[in-house]
């Protein structure tokens, strides 16, 4: 994999807010940076997808693990969602998409830095922006990148198979520019289908106690509910019981026991059951027993928030929320650096099937939410 520096097209800023990216810049500083791109072969495409498929069945083992041997209290989910949780779980409801996080050194297969199984953003960049790119810049080049397609064969799935009887999906986020713009691109998929798709507010999602369910800004029962929002923090909503309580009436996406997989303590489960993967990297809950550099994560932690990466005695740490911990201890795997760019994989799962890459880059070891969007590309074998 290389990075290859690039002249940006002169109107890209106009392209990529037409196609929605809107925070394409932040603070002056580039988010969309198409100064460059990474060019890969068609084998380490291969290796990436392979590697992909592997991790998300592992994790697929992992979470029947955990239930089966009573282990969510390791991952510090209460008590109260332990039983639905399984339940969830063996009940098998659709589950659309998530996010590896792989660090992929010269030489050395693909590491698993964490999965974000529950509420993955980024989505618009990924599926959308850098093929569009691609398409303009180098058309006779491939990208891994078949996302939309992937999204919008699983809502034509969904429909035909009858988990949406009435034909009307609602889709609520918060009001971050990159939440919207996310679940804007699983709504667009969803409309592709054939399928209706309403949009809402987190906070405009009511409860009627006459039919104990929820129900969207017209007062109609929501059978089908995408959140762009954290099972963990739902729970902790006053309407956390209330969604336990009437799971069986509601078809929420993500399912709730994706809270297993987006929580940090999977990466020391994964560890213990498969310990020397080569794909894993030595986690632990109780410490960092042998690790001589380790990655201090909180199990909850998001976009590099009180991450702390001890080196050979040295620290480097981000501040944030979630000092309190509780936290994970991962082995230190250093991201390569191109042209002094730390960048990051982000693998994407749709419908527990590989389908495509964005990579990101920070100017430090430690991947945080403003980290560069760079776009990619391959040769197709017929072309080498």
């Amino acid at each position: 994999m290389d990075r290859v520096s690039i002249t940006p097209r002169p109107d890209y800023v106009s392209k990529v807010e037409s196609l929605g990216l809107v925070f394409h810049t932040v603070d002056d500083q580039p988010y969309w940076n198409e100064s460059a791109y990474y060019r890969l072969t068609a084998d380490e495409v291969d290796t990436l997808e392979s590697a992909t498929q592997v991790l998300f069945d592992l994790c697929m083992e992992a979470v029947d693990f955990v239930l089966g041997e009573g282990r969510l209290g390791d991952f510090g989910i209460p008590e109260s969602a332990h039983k639905v949780i399984g339940e969830v779980w063996d009940a098998d409801p659709p589950s659309l998409y998530g996010r590896f996080d792989l660090a992929w050194n010269p030489g050395q297969p693909p590491k698993m830095l964490e999965f974000n199984a529950d509420t993955p953003t980024s989505l618009l960049e990924a599926a959308v922006i850098q093929w569009h790119w691609l398409q303009e810049v180098f058309p006779n080049e491939d990208q891994f990148n078949s996302i939309w397609d992937g999204l919008a064969q699983k809502w034509k799935d969904l429909a035909s198979e009858g988990y949406l009887k009435s034909g009307r999906v609602h889709f609520a986020c918060g009001d971050a520019p990159e939440d919207f713009m996310t679940t804007a691109v699983l709504m667009d998929t969803a409309t592709e289908a054939g399928l209706e798709a309403v949009s809402l507010g987190i906070e405009e999602i009511g409860w009627d106690t006459a039919t104990n369910r929820f129900v969207g800004t017209d007062h109609l029962p929501m059978d089908a509910i995408f959140k762009l929002y954290p099972w963990e923090w739902m729970l902790s909503d006053q309407f956390g019981p209330h969604a336990l309580r009437s799971m069986h009436h509601h078809i929420w996406m993500e399912p709730i026991w994706k809270m297993v997989l987006s929580n940090k303590a999977i990466l020391a489960i994964l560890w213990e059951m498969f310990p020397g993967h080569e794909n894993l990297l030595p986690a632990y809950i109780d410490g960092p027993r042998e690790l001589g550099s380790y990655v201090k994560k909180p199990l909850l932690g998001r976009e590099g928030a009180n991450v702390t990466i001890v080196d050979n005695g040295r620290e480097v740490n981000e501040e944030g929320p979630y000092g309190s911990g509780p936290f994970v201890f991962q082995e230190y795997r250093p991201l390569p650096v191109f042209d002094g760019n730390h960048a990051v994989i982000g693998s994407w799962v749709v419908d527990c099937v590989p389908r495509g890459i964005g990579i990101r880059e920070s100017d430090g070891p430690i991947t945080q939410d403003l980290a560069r969007f760079v776009p990619h590309c391959f040769s197709p074998r017929n072309q080498l």
